[in-house]
């Protein structure tokens, strides 16, 4: 069966992992700011937290910047992700208001993400579905009209999950201005094991997050001598060198992985367009996708991946769409746009370890109907 991920371990991680694990010193210290350095590099700010999950660090990115003085305040947000995109807005106790997915993306429609901009509205949080990216220069159009409107700026979250190594207009996913959050997750383009940055707008917010991630103390003080008082209180969401480490080993090696994966996908893009029940998603000249995965909308999902599974490769849709989820039945509303597509997504086996002959074996597979 050819799967539909893999871990991409470099080989030096488990000497450099190891190293930390022999040093007696294995918590937040040298290889952190080291690995924070590097990604700061990656993405063109210098402003970037790491932390011990994506997850974290949209949880930490709602807690400093979404308002939270009242009961009615509402994110707008995606409901086809991950649910860790949305439980962090639930964790903030903030409500979710559900913005309609763009069945061409499968990002964010943002004709209805500006339509449903409000005074209640405390934050935006927009996912670059599969490494693709969200129109940020029409999304920052809207952000100023709602300023205009309304008087604030509803600050915007990139859930940059799928998306190390995308870019849009040239810049790197994650340096645009935003509160940008990436996982380092296993089966992410770059791993850490687990873990995840937050790449902040402003230095000010850097270090709030520095000591919010570390339960609101101040790390560099002299403890002794003048002890520092916690004015703010916050989390246990620090990363720690053993994770460090492998981020670091696997950086470059990131870079063939995301090669491998645009490369394959491009393959895809070849073989696959027009074939009868298969429509591919929008590819627009202004951006580059890292393809973390490689979705697809197709008719009788059921009959092609029992085609598929017939002929040894693994499908799936990745991620349910998270407002029919019970816990957050109260947020219901008319999503016409994922209503037509979410039925119809399902993804291939697109990563660095695809063959060329593997993939081949994909498309020839699926020219042939289902």
């Amino acid at each position: 069966m050819i799967p539909l991920f893999r871990v991409a371990m470099s080989p030096e991680a488990p000497t450099r992992a190891a190293e930390v694990l022999g040093s007696g010193s294995i918590g937040q210290g040298a290889k952190v700011e080291e690995f924070e350095r590097a990604i700061a590099g990656r993405v063109g700010r210098d402003e970037v937290v790491t932390v011990n999950s994506a997850t974290a660090g949209l949880h930490l990115a709602l807690h400093m910047v979404a308002r939270q003085d009242d009961d009615d305040g509402e994110v707008l947000s995606t409901p086809l992700t991950m649910e860790a995109t949305n439980w962090a807005i639930l964790a903030n106790r903030l409500r979710i208001r559900w913005v309609d997915v763009d069945p061409a993306t499968l990002n964010v429609d943002l004709d209805d993400l500006a339509r449903k901009i409000s005074p209640k509205t405390r934050a935006i949080m927009i996912v670059h579905f599969a490494g693709y990216p969200v129109d940020l220069d029409r999304l920052r159009a809207i952000i100023d009209l709602a300023e205009a409107r309304f008087g604030f700026r509803p600050p915007v979250i990139e859930d940059c999950a799928h998306a190390w190594g995308a870019t849009y207009g040239g810049t790197p996913i994650g340096g645009h201005g935003n509160l940008c959050v990436f996982s380092f997750q296993a089966i992410k383009h770059l791993t850490c094991g687990d873990g995840g940055a937050l790449v902040l707008p402003t230095e000010e917010l850097r270090r709030r997050a520095t000591r919010l991630r570390w339960f609101g103390i101040d790390r560099t003080a002299d403890r002794l001598r003048n002890p520092p008082d916690v004015t703010e209180w916050g989390f246990k969401f620090h990363m720690n060198d053993i994770n460090a480490s492998i981020g670091l080993a696997n950086l470059a090696w990131a870079d063939e992985v995301l090669a491998r994966h645009r490369a394959n996908a491009a393959f895809y893009d070849r073989e696959l367009a027009g074939v009868a029940g298969l429509e591919l998603t929008e590819r627009a000249a202004d951006r580059r996708s890292s393809f973390w995965i490689y979705p697809m909308k197709v008719e009788d999902r059921d009959g092609f991946i029992k085609r598929m599974d017939e002929a040894g490769i693994m499908t799936s849709n990745v991620h349910e769409r998270n407002d029919l989820h019970t816990a957050v039945r109260p947020y219901s509303s008319l999503l016409p746009g994922l209503d037509r597509v979410a039925p119809r997504v399902v993804c291939v086996p697109v990563g660095w370890w695809v063959t060329e002959e593997q993939r081949t074996h994909i498309a020839d597979t699926i020219r042939r109907g289902w």
